[in-house]
């Protein structure tokens, strides 16, 4: 197995229950050939066309071998690994992340198959993420958001910028009082020697690690819940 340059986990193993479709939310058609899926996915392929040997580790479960097979088109394009979520993790996405941990080498991003970044110059920006991570240690590439039936939803952060330079000030997973949180990350980057702290980026009760992370803005992320987006 080539040992890559970057990892990316790719957690496809969820239910979609809230999503209310015949099929699993990623493969959703935003266009004829494109789905939400492949429009996430942009920002990885931009990192194998900057020259980087990129592993995608898929986490999946029974029912999403939809997905797994969307996912050869990219056959040439990454090299993939797949591994069934450890129901011994937990169902959630911080369980789809430490089943992925083991099969990761080097950096690692964490892209979700339901999150696409809007706006110019966006295919970019996880490349970009990944290069800060080399002096803060982790990154997020983040959109402002003030709706806190959003912030509800999402991954928050407290953003404040000095000299030009965004950071996380908090960060909190779907919180209850999103009052101070004035923006929410889609992807988040993590040297090697921190990547063992990711699922508590998204677990529930645990010190999150995003506090002095740096931020890279996009102009919009559109988290598919639901067919309308």
């Amino acid at each position: 197995m080539p040992v890559p340059d970057v990892s990316v986990i790719l957690p496809c193993a969820g239910f979609g229950t809230r999503f209310g479709a015949p099929y699993p939310k990623e493969l959703h058609c935003l266009a004829p050939g494109v789905t939400v899926l492949d429009r996430s996915l942009e920002a990885v392929v931009e990192l194998t066309k900057s020259g980087l040997h990129v592993r995608l580790v898929v986490v999946f479960g029974a029912h999403k071998l939809e997905t797994v097979a969307h996912l050869a088109r990219y056959a040439q394009t990454f090299h993939m690994v797949f591994v069934y979520q450890d129901e011994s993790f937990g169902p959630g996405l911080d369980g789809a992340i430490r089943s992925a941990l083991p099969l990761t080498r080097g950096p690692v991003a964490l892209v979700l198959p339901d999150i696409v970044v809007t706006g110019p110059d966006t295919a970019g920006r996880l490349l970009a993420a990944l290069r800060r991570t080399e002096t803060t240690g982790w990154s997020v590439v983040a959109a402002e958001e003030r709706d806190p039936d959003i912030l509800r939803q999402m991954g928050a952060l407290a953003l404040a910028e000095s000299d030009g330079v965004v950071t996380v000030r908090e960060a909190a997973d779907k919180p209850a009082d999103p009052s101070g949180f004035n923006a929410f990350w889609g992807m988040v980057a993590v040297t090697e020697e921190e990547a063992h702290r990711l699922p508590d980026v998204v677990a529930r009760g645990t010190a999150g690690p995003l506090t002095g992370a740096a931020a890279l803005m996009v102009e919009g992320i559109v988290n598919y819940n639901t067919p309308a987006g």
